[in-house]
C-alpha cells in the first residue's frame, strides 16, 4: 500500500473518531426537560378497547429550542404499567419556555381495565401517584436522544 493511500485512510479514521466525539458532546450540553402528566381523558370506549388521550406539559430549561421528532414514553399509575410506546412528532419546545403535547393511546380493555379499576377503587387518595419516563428524539443532526423522568400525582376524574 503506498504512502498516500495509508495517509488517506488514517485521515478518514481520525475524522470518524472526531465525529463520534461530537455526537456525544451535545448530550452533556442539553439539559433534561421537565415533563408532567397533566390529564388522562377517556376519548373512546369499544367492546375490546378503550382510547385515552394523555396530555403532558413540558418545560425546556435550555437556552435554545428543542425540536422533537420522536417521543418515547412509559407511564405507571400507582406502580402499575398503564401505557408505553413510541410515536413520531413534530413539536418544538421554545428556549426557556413551556409547551404541551398529547398522545392518543389505545389499550386492550380486558388487560388494562381490571388494574386501573382496582387502582381507582382502592385509592382513598384524591390523587394517584404516577411515574413517567422516556426520551425525546431531537431533530438536530448528530444530537443524541434526551431522556426524562418524572414522579408525580394526578387526579383521575
Amino acid at each position: 500500500m503506498n504512502y498516500s493511500r495509508r495517509l488517506t485512510i488514517a485521515v478518514f479514521i481520525w475524522a470518524l473518531a472526531g465525529l463520534g466525539g461530537c455526537a456525544s458532546m451535545p448530550e452533556s450540553l442539553v439539559s433534561q426537560p421537565k415533563v408532567k402528566l397533566r390529564d388522562i381523558e377517556v376519548v373512546g370506549l369499544g367492546f375490546n378497547a378503550q382510547t385515552f388521550l394523555l396530555t403532558f406539559d413540558v418545560s425546556n430549561p435550555n437556552p435554545f429550542s428543542l425540536p422533537l421528532n420522536r417521543i418515547k414514553y412509559g407511564l405507571k399509575l400507582d406502580g402499575q404499567l398503564f401505557a408505553s410506546g413510541e410515536t413520531a412528532c413534530d413539536i418544538s419546545i421554545p428556549a426557556g419556555g413551556d409547551s404541551e403535547f398529547a398522545i392518543s393511546v389505545e389499550l386492550d380493555l380486558l388487560s388494562t381495565a381490571p388494574n386501573l379499576l382496582t387502582t381507582v377503587r382502592n385509592s382513598s387518595r384524591s390523587e394517584i401517584p404516577y411515574q413517567l419516563k422516556g426520551e425525546f428524539g431531537l431533530d438536530i443532526p448528530l444530537a443524541p436522544s434526551v431522556t426524562y423522568r418524572t414522579d408525580g400525582a394526578i387526579s383521575l376524574r
